[in-house]
């Protein structure tokens, strides 16, 4: 069966979030939701959605989220009891009507070939509205190389639309970064255990707003030491099945990163130059280093 996990705390847009579980066609799945000690406590709106899908609520002391997000979510996901499949959901993100519906119709296959689910997304404001295209894609497709599709700018993807069979949850875990900024690309990558993504037609509304974390503007510098430390860790972990196309794309965006970065890190360093000999050879490094000097000692 499919759990879906909501760890919660803005009350906001949570109704518009209820009401897609609420319609969902195909009700085979269980709610979990883990009140990470939100001011803004829900359950006199939960209580409008009794009898109407199944959900256990659960109200923490503390706010773990505060901390550590990726933390929040590993005593959510806890709070699951036998299912095999879980997914968890933003509490602002809404779920189209037919995604439960369209993952059991392929779940037979999917049991065959895959460990991660990825339905479709589309971006919505805070008035419901698009603000962004329909993403779809192939039915089967590499982790990494989605990845890569992602960082060039040719698709996106967040945590709301994806599927992860326990099991792999229960191998890798989650990579507990700064703001869980690319925890879920890489767990992503890691819940996959190579095998493709399976992509379902079924679309998941990833809202946009300044409340949310993508969506604030004052904590860059947390989410450029995130994407630092993630691609340096894919670069290192999965030197020996990542393609040269595939070691360039990463090497570009651990490059940018590491220039836009206001701290200055030894190990940081190190990769950045010995990265740029690996892909690239020694007169790039050699240009490299003289751009590190005036971007350390002389610009700054």
């Amino acid at each position: 069966m499919l759990a879906i996990i909501i760890p919660y705390f803005k009350i906001d847009f949570f109704e518009k979030t209820l009401s897609s579980l609420a319609q969902q066609t195909d009700q085979r799945f269980n709610v979990y939701i883990g009140d990470d000690a939100s001011p803004h406590s829900p359950e006199e709106l939960l209580k409008n959605y009794e009898g109407k899908f199944n959900f256990t609520y659960k109200r923490f002391k503390d706010n773990l989220g505060s901390v550590s997000l990726v933390k929040q979510w590993e005593r959510c996901i806890a709070m699951m009891q036998e299912e095999e499949w879980f997914m968890i959901l933003g509490d602002d993100d809404v779920l189209g009507e037919n995604v439960v519906e369209t993952f059991y119709k392929n779940l037979p296959e999917i049991q065959k070939s895959a460990h991660v689910v990825r339905c479709s997304s589309v971006l919505i404001n805070e008035k419901e509205e698009p603000i962004s295209q329909e993403y779809h894609h192939s039915q089967l497709e590499s982790a990494i190389e989605s990845y890569c599709k992602k960082l060039r700018g040719e698709s996106r993807s967040s945590l709301s639309e994806y599927i992860f069979r326990k099991e792999s949850y229960n191998t890798f875990g989650f990579k507990d970064y700064a703001l869980a900024w690319t925890t879920d690309d890489r767990a992503v990558i890691d819940f996959s255990q190579n095998k493709p993504i399976f992509s379902i037609n079924a679309l998941v509304k990833v809202r946009m707003s300044d409340q949310n974390i993508t969506g604030k503007k004052d904590n860059l510098q947390p989410k450029i030491l995130a994407r630092l430390q993630s691609t340096k860790a894919i670069l290192e972990d999965f030197s020996h099945t990542l393609s040269l196309e595939q070691r360039k794309i990463l090497f570009s965006v651990y490059e940018n990163q590491w220039y836009r970065a206001h701290t200055f890190d030894i190990i940081h360093l190190y990769t950045l130059l010995r990265y740029s000999f690996a892909i690239f050879g020694i007169n790039y490094t050699l240009v490299q280093i003289k751009s590190v000097i005036f971007h350390v000692f002389i610009k700054k």
